[in-house]
């Protein structure tokens, strides 16, 4: 359950307040966890007896849906106690509450299109922003279905995007082109890595928040690399 959470977001307070949780409500008598951004290390402690175990973490993308799940199965587990078994086969049986593609893709679009608008683009940039920002949801989808590093990922979906958005320079189809040059990479934001970072941080998980921040700003620079490229096949100039 700790590797799950790790792997999908969860804060590492949380991770180990829930570990020691469920450890309790299964009958062990403490649960003590050291955490790293690519593994867990978890001592289970039953009377006088105690296992350690290491369990490295997998790249998976942020889905906080898992993540209330798995606090769902914690909580019930707390109050109508049960067997390891059922436990097991309930985290097992977490899936993800995927939005359906049809949906996804043009509300990425739409919302960095609304971004771009609220920042004063054209309509023709704020249509510009919507198809880059859609193919871009695209892209990222596949490349991650394909097992790519996400910092791969974010880099060639950067310049994609930019790509897109260069269409805004094209015959003068909009007057706002650099609005329409950021707002289309919007949906690469680590928004929530950084958040996990700070929070880490400030409740005393020091090498937690380093690596997460680390990890937010090599994607960070991963995008902004695509960009650059993507800008200087085209000979643009910066936003």
């Amino acid at each position: 359950m700790a590797v799950m959470l790790l792997e999908y977001g969860a804060e590492s307070r949380l991770i180990e307040q829930l570990s020691s949780r469920l450890g309790v409500a299964l009958g062990c008598t403490s649960v003590e966890m050291s955490l790293i951004p690519s593994a867990v290390v978890l001592t289970t402690l039953v009377g006088d007896s105690s296992v350690t175990t290491t369990r490295r973490a997998q790249e998976q993308p942020i889905n906080l849906s898992i993540v209330h799940q798995i606090v769902t199965i914690c909580i019930e587990t707390e109050k109508n106690p049960c067997d390891i078994m059922t436990v097991e086969r309930k985290l097992m049986a977490i899936h993800a509450d995927a939005y359906p593609v049809w949906l996804l893709i043009p509300m990425i679009g739409f919302s960095c299109a609304a971004f771009s608008h609220l920042h004063g683009a054209d309509w023709s940039g704020f249509w510009i922003t919507f198809l880059a920002a859609s193919v871009g949801m695209i892209v990222r989808r596949e490349l991650s279905h394909r097992n790519y590093s996400l910092l791969i990922v974010f880099a060639f979906t950067a310049f994609v995007c930019t790509l897109i958005g260069s269409l805004s320079f094209y015959n003068g189809l909009s007057t706002t082109q650099s609005v329409v040059l950021s707002s289309s990479v919007l949906l690469l934001v680590p928004g929530l890595p950084y958040i996990n970072s700070m929070l880490d941080a400030f409740k005393g998980y020091i090498s937690m928040g380093w690596g997460r921040w680390t990890q937010a700003t090599l994607l960070t620079l991963m995008s902004s690399l695509g960009i650059m490229l993507a800008m200087g096949l085209l000979g643009l100039k910066g936003w």
